[in-house]
């Protein structure tokens, strides 16, 4: 069975559009299975591992999902940031503005903030005056104000890897199609396959692996001795929004009556969190075995949504 998980978990840009498209949006679990962030794993570079798809990046699930769910939205960026900062107080005139990526290190009113570590976040950017800017953080700070140039400087976004252009919001968004959360996720099926069968259409990194032989190398990386880094961003991050996306992908294949896919989601979602107790006590073997039990659960969850039939199931963690 499928349990929702309801609590705190970096959920950003998800809560982000929930907020935007307001009483009309679906809940944020909907909304970050339509981004297709919970279909796949992926070891970025040969060195940074994700549990989210082989070329995935949290702007081409933004797109995604505003257009499964019948919207459309003005996207700009680029230019200098007394322009972006100019496009940003017109925009604001008109209602909420989504603003990201950001850098999260530099969100002043963010305790320990205060330098750049290439962490991205999305905001909700209320009002943008001369001196400050008033947002809604969904890391957990409503009405949270910071000096202008600190948010055009976290804005920039330097060090965000699949940032492009700097200064990137999505503004005037209408609905041109009434699409109903089921009909949503019905209509996201298809993508979520391609991402589960290793799309060939998006730019990676070179060395860049995904879903088992990720799950395989990083296991080996594991046993050769993971980088202190990459320890504590799986410590704070990776693990604990891995698991909630596979936990939301349970539940929204369940709605749909896909249990056989369902239940790979569930039990992915089962191993995946169980990596943030090894993870942080150190158990490293533990942890390479879980993440070698997780390798095939891609093709299996591959093959039953794609022929019904019902999945391998995995033994308990």
């Amino acid at each position: 069975m499928s349990v929702p998980y309801v609590g705190s978990g970096p959920y950003c840009y998800a809560n982000s559009l929930a907020m935007v498209l307001g009483g009309q949006a679906p809940s944020p679990a909907v909304i970050e299975v339509l981004t297709g962030s919970p279909y796949g794993m992926q070891l970025i570079g040969g060195r940074l591992p994700l549990f989210d798809p082989f070329g995935w990046d949290p702007e081409i699930g933004l797109d995604a999902a505003i257009g499964l769910l019948g919207w459309e939205c003005e996207r700009v960026d680029g230019g200098t940031a007394a322009e972006a900062l100019d496009r940003l107080r017109r925009a604001c005139q008109d209602g909420p503005v989504l603003a990201g990526p950001l850098e999260l290190g530099l969100l002043s009113y963010q305790p320990g903030s205060g330098r750049a570590v290439g962490a991205d976040h999305y905001v909700v950017v209320l009002e943008a005056g001369e001196d400050a800017v008033l947002v809604h953080d969904p890391q957990g700070y409503p009405y949270a104000t910071l000096p202008v140039d600190a948010f055009a400087e976290a804005w920039r976004g330097e060090l965000i890897s699949y940032l492009e252009r700097p200064f990137r919001m999505r503004y005037g968004f209408a609905r041109r199609e009434r699409v109903g959360p089921e009909e949503a996720l019905r209509r996201s099926l298809p993508a979520g396959l391609a991402w589960l069968a290793g799309r060939t259409d998006v730019e990676v990194s070179p060395g860049t692996l995904g879903q088992a032989e990720a799950a395989e190398r990083t296991a080996r990386l594991v046993e050769e001795g993971l980088d202190p880094e990459i320890r504590a961003l799986w410590q704070a991050f990776a693990v604990r929004v891995g698991a909630r996306r596979l936990n939301d992908l349970a539940v929204c294949l369940a709605s749909l009556g896909l249990d056989a896919g369902a239940a790979v989601a569930t039990e992915q979602a089962r191993v995946v969190g169980g990596l943030q107790g090894p993870l942080v006590s150190g158990d490293d073997a533990a942890l390479a075995a879980g993440l070698r039990r997780l390798a095939p659960t891609y093709e299996r969850l591959h093959a039953a949504l794609t022929t019904g039939e019902d999945p391998v199931r995995l033994q308990d963690a």
